[in-house]
C-alpha cells in the first residue's frame, strides 16, 4: 500500500501548526486589500484584514495558483506518495477546477501516482471537518480510498451557517442589492445565509436584531442534527473578528446539546472578503443542511 498525504488549501480556517505536525499540506489562496496581493507567507493579520474592511478599502479573493498546484503535487509525486485533497467548494470559486486540472496533469506524467480530489461543496472549517477526520483515518493505518469514501460520504451533511452583522459588505461583495442592503439595516434584519447542496452560499431566511439571528444558528442546529447527534468530528464556529459572540455561541451549544469539542477559528478573506467583520458561523454534521 502506497502512502498518502492529505492536502487542501488555505480556506479550511484550520489552524496552520496543526495541519504542518500532521504533515497536510497546504494550497494557499490569494486575496487582496485595495489591490495588493495577500497570501502563501504574505498576510495580513485577522484584524488587520478586517479593520482595513471596516476602513472602506476594497477586500477581493483569487483563486490558486495553477503553476503553485503543479509544483506542490509534484513534490508529492516524487516522494512516492498519493494524494487525497480535501476541496474548498466549486461553487465559490475555480480553485477546484485548477486543482483537478493540476492532478490530472502531474497523474500523466507520474502513471502511478493516484490523486484523489473531494469536493466538499462547503468551506472553512466545514473543510476543517473532513480534514480531521481524514487525518485520524490516515493515523489508523486506513487506506486512501478509505478515507476519501468517509469525507465523500459525509461531506453531503456538512452544515455551514452564517449570519452577518452589517448588511453593506454583502452589497459590496455584490451578493445583496443596494436597496435591500438600506433596508436590512435601517430595520436592523440580519440575514441566516447556509451553504447548500450545490455548495452556493445563499440565503436560508432573516431575523431581527443580533441576538436573535445568533440564537438562530443554534435552533437551526437543534433541527437538522438527526442522526448525526452523536457523530461529530467537532463544532465548528468562525467569525469575522468577532470572538465574543463566537464564544457566546459555542456556551449555547454546550448548555444544549453537551458539546466540548468546539472548535473557534477566525473566518479567513476568501468567505470574509463578501461576510465582513462581524459575521458569525456554526459549522456541524446533521441529517440535512
Amino acid at each position: 500500500m502506497r502512502e498518502f498525504v492529505i492536502t487542501t488549501d488555505s480556506n479550511c480556517d484550520m489552524d496552520l501548526e496543526y495541519l504542518a505536525e500532521h504533515g497536510v499540506g497546504v494550497i494557499p489562496h490569494y486575496y487582496t486589500v485595495d489591490d495588493e496581493v495577500y497570501g502563501d507567507g504574505a498576510e495580513l493579520t485577522v484584524r488587520e484584514f478586517y479593520d482595513a474592511m471596516r476602513e472602506g478599502r476594497k477586500a477581493a479573493t483569487m483563486a490558486s495558483n495553477p503553476e503553485v498546484i503543479r509544483t506542490k503535487f509534484e513534490e508529492y509525486a516524487k516522494q512516492g506518495k498519493d494524494i487525497l485533497h480535501i476541496s474548498f467548494s466549486s461553487a465559490l470559486s475555480s480553485a477546484y477546477d485548477n486543482i483537478v486540472g493540476g492532478a490530472e496533469e502531474i497523474m500523466g506524467k507520474y502513471p502511478e501516482m493516484k490523486i484523489i480530489v473531494i469536493d466538499t461543496l462547503s468551506a472553512s472549517l466545514g473543510e476543517g471537518i473532513m480534514i480531521c477526520k481524514a487525518i485520524e483515518m490516515k493515523e489508523e493505518g486506513r487506506t486512501i480510498e478509505e478515507a476519501a469514501n468517509w469525507v465523500r460520504e459525509n461531506s453531503p451533511h456538512l452544515n455551514i451557517q452564517f449570519t452577518v452583522d452589517d448588511l453593506n459588505f454583502l452589497y459590496r461583495g455584490g451578493r445583496l442589492s443596494r436597496s435591500s442592503a438600506i433596508l436590512g439595516t435601517v430595520i436592523n434584519i440580519k440575514p441566516i445565509l447556509y451553504f447548500d447542496r450545490e455548495g452556493r452560499l445563499v440565503a436560508l431566511g432573516k431575523v431581527r436584531g443580533r441576538k436573535k439571528s445568533l440564537m438562530t444558528l443554534v435552533d437551526n442546529m437543534e433541527q437538522r442534527l438527526g442522526e448525526y447527534r452523536d457523530k461529530q468530528v467537532f463544532i465548528g464556529i468562525v467569525h469575522g473578528d468577532c470572538e465574543m459572540d463566537a464564544r457566546y455561541i459555542a456556551n449555547q451549544i454546550t448548555e444544549r446539546f453537551g458539546y466540548t469539542d468546539i472548535t473557534i477559528r477566525p473566518i479567513g478573506p476568501s468567505i470574509g472578503a463578501h461576510s465582513g467583520p462581524g459575521a458569525v458561523g456554526l459549522i456541524f454534521l446533521g441529517d440535512e443542511k
